[in-house]
């Protein structure tokens, strides 16, 4: 008995036709209906009732059946385990990341995995949640870590709250700066380093502030997260910033409670692909290593269950 025959045996007890049967395995139909009597021969019995073009099961072909689909099955599992092994050696992952994670959170991350699994190769794609979302999406990458103030899902991705991160303003070192904790009103009359359109924190401080009945000043605007940070390190203006990238150089303030000022950072797959092996173990080390809040900056809570 051999493996190929017990494919053939199923296609033919599935199709009821040994024509059809060749077409679905891609063989020639002589072909097939060799390998069957050999197979029917091995076992002593035969296997199917042909009378008038007509196929059916025989009992002994009926006993077969469900044995050679767990055998097929079986099988299949075992070259798939096989395959995912080679995955953590020679893998290869995508993953898209927000700017302000790139700089702050991801780095240790990435390092620890790149330690424990040194074969798998690792693409990193720095944009806007917007865009990640849209390349996700696509297919363009295989994870993306998004920031914002929402938490459902989008249409097609599943995601997981991994974290609740302040948004803090900064300012050049030296500025005066409220001793108390920011209401979205101080904004009002702050000049602001804004990032470029498709930045959840553009949209969070924007949004905020319409939402107290003002449209907030630009000192500058369209920028990226390294070029926001140095024009308010030149003192350009202030900005609103992820708690984690606001460093030690910079005058800090923390918004009040009430005001809202925070963002959930998701974990995002697609939900029409099954990831690789490679893709969740990634997914797995980036979730396990937000649980301890030991391990996290102030300003960032985890939303994981340890």
């Amino acid at each position: 008995m051999q493996f190929h025959q017990l494919a053939y045996f199923v296609a033919v007890a599935e199709e009821r036709h040994f024509t059809r049967a060749a077409e679905r395995m891609r063989v020639a139909q002589p072909s097939l209906s060799q390998q069957i009597r050999a197979l029917e021969h091995d076992l002593g019995a035969p296997l199917f009732h042909r009378i008038r073009g007509n196929v059916s099961l025989t009992e002994a072909g009926e006993t077969l059946l469900p044995i050679a689909r767990r055998i097929l099955a079986d099988t299949e599992s075992a070259q798939r385990a096989i395959r995912e092994l080679d995955e953590l050696d020679r893998g290869r992952v995508r993953l898209g990341a927000p700017p302000s994670l790139c700089t702050g959170l991801l780095p240790p991350m990435l390092a620890a995995f790149r330690r424990r699994y040194p074969g798998i190769q690792l693409e990193l794609h720095e944009s806007g949640s917007r865009d990640l979302r849209q390349r996700l999406s696509e297919g363009a990458l295989d994870l993306a870590l998004l920031a914002g103030a929402r938490t459902t899902p989008d249409p097609g991705l599943a995601a997981t709250p991994l974290l609740l991160e302040e948004l803090v303003l900064i300012a050049a070192a030296g500025t005066p700066v409220p001793a108390t904790r920011l209401a979205i009103a101080d904004l009002a009359e702050v000049p602001l380093v804004m990032f470029r359109r498709g930045y959840d924190v553009r949209e969070a401080t924007v949004n905020a502030c319409r939402a107290a009945g003002f449209e907030p000043s630009f000192a500058i605007e369209g920028g990226e997260m390294d070029a926001v940070l140095e024009l308010v390190h030149a003192g350009v203006g202030a900005a609103v910033v992820p708690s984690t990238v606001a460093g030690h150089r910079f005058a800090t303030t923390r918004f009040a409670p009430e005001t809202g000022m925070t963002r959930v950072v998701q974990l995002a797959v697609r939900t029409d692909v099954d990831p690789t092996r490679a893709v969740r173990a990634l997914r797995d080390a980036i979730t396990e290593s937000v649980v301890d809040p030991a391990h996290l900056p102030a300003g960032v809570r985890s939303l994981v269950d340890g």
